[in-house]
């Protein structure tokens, strides 16, 4: 009988141990995201072992547009996007299947995110400013994109129907970029980490930028519901991102002169890491800074905004307002 005791006992410390190694574990998650400077905290979290230290193991998923993030989300390919607002998220988050939960990318005045390009026949065609815009041919990556809405509000700005303008949804920033250098659109609003390129080989025009003209809230963290109601994961990798929002925004923006962060031995290691994740060399990526809130927070209002201008187009369901999207348990409202 002692035997057995002592076996049992033992037993029971074994399992007792295992439970303990096993609460130890990392919480996995699989976040979506694009190959863009807008995502600069969730490079610099995985690259420097943030979540690491948050105790999450990231798996990070790539996307070529800010909806399929939004799908990927919702059918459960990944647990967290952290992208761009479109048409699409709202009306998935509107039905209860997403849920916000942190702010990202902003467009600001004096930080290149969204442009602006025409091509090179528009452009010598009378093209020479974002207002001259009205009637044109326009790429964009989908209906009710991030670049739809930006567009929208140069409408608004300067008082030109967004019916007037011929928008093409090309489905892919690849698309739209090599739609605008084949002559096949006058215009395209594209990041400036994809347009680059066409910029300097000659194979479009600049014509402004988005944050100049019409600053918004550009992006945010989301999370499915399944994953929202994980609390002690939501926190871990938003605690993550905070430590890469303030890191990202204290050294490199704080950098920024003329819409370009300076390269020093300061800055370069962050420039380095997002390099690598946008596949950029370190001296395009000082004119990709795109500006994100050293807090992580939200521009609730303006959200609100995008949401009301998007039911009043037709692209987004009516019947739900802001509220009913955004976690106020997790989200910094600004």
């Amino acid at each position: 009988m002692k035997m057995l005791a002592r076996l049992a006992l033992a037993g029971m410390m074994a399992l007792a141990a295992g439970g303990i190694a096993r609460a130890d574990e990392p919480l996995k998650a699989r976040i979506g995201v694009l190959r863009l400077s807008s995502s600069a905290p969730v490079f610099i979290a995985q690259d420097k072992g943030y979540f690491k230290d948050a105790g999450l193991e990231i798996e990070l998923k790539f996307f070529d547009a800010a909806q399929p993030i939004a799908v990927a989300t919702t059918s459960g390919d990944v647990d967290f996007g952290i992208t761009a607002f479109t048409a699409g998220l709202y009306n998935l988050a509107g039905k209860g299947t997403l849920k916000v939960i942190g702010g990202m990318s902003r467009e600001k005045a004096g930080y290149p995110l969204i442009g602006y390009f025409a091509s090179n026949n528009a452009y010598a065609s009378g093209l020479k400013t974002p207002k001259d815009l009205a009637g044109k041919r326009i790429a964009v990556t989908q209906t009710g994109s991030s670049f739809h809405y930006s567009l929208g509000l140069l409408a608004d700005k300067y008082g030109f129907k967004l019916a007037e303008v011929k928008v093409l949804p090309l489905q892919s920033l690849s698309n739209a970029a090599a739609a605008l250098k084949g002559e096949t659109v006058d215009a395209a609003l594209l990041p400036v980490s994809t347009a680059r390129k066409l910029i300097d080989d000659g194979g479009a025009k600049l014509l402004g930028w988005v944050g100049d003209e019409t600053p918004w809230q550009l992006g945010a963290v989301f999370a499915s519901t399944r994953s929202a109601a994980n609390k002690p994961l939501v926190t871990k990798l938003l605690a993550a991102l905070a430590r890469a929002d303030r890191e990202y925004h204290d050294v490199l923006l704080a950098s920024i002169k003329d819409g370009k962060a300076s390269i020093d031995d300061k800055t370069r290691p962050l420039l380095e890491i997002i390099a690598k994740y946008t596949n950029l060399p370190v001296e395009q990526v000082v004119g990709n800074c795109a500006y994100i809130d050293p807090d992580g927070k939200l521009d609730v209002r303006n959200v609100a905004n995008q949401i009301e201008w998007l039911q009043a187009q037709g692209f987004v369901d009516k019947g739900f307002g802001v509220d009913a999207i955004i976690a106020r348990e997790y989200v910094k409202a600004d």
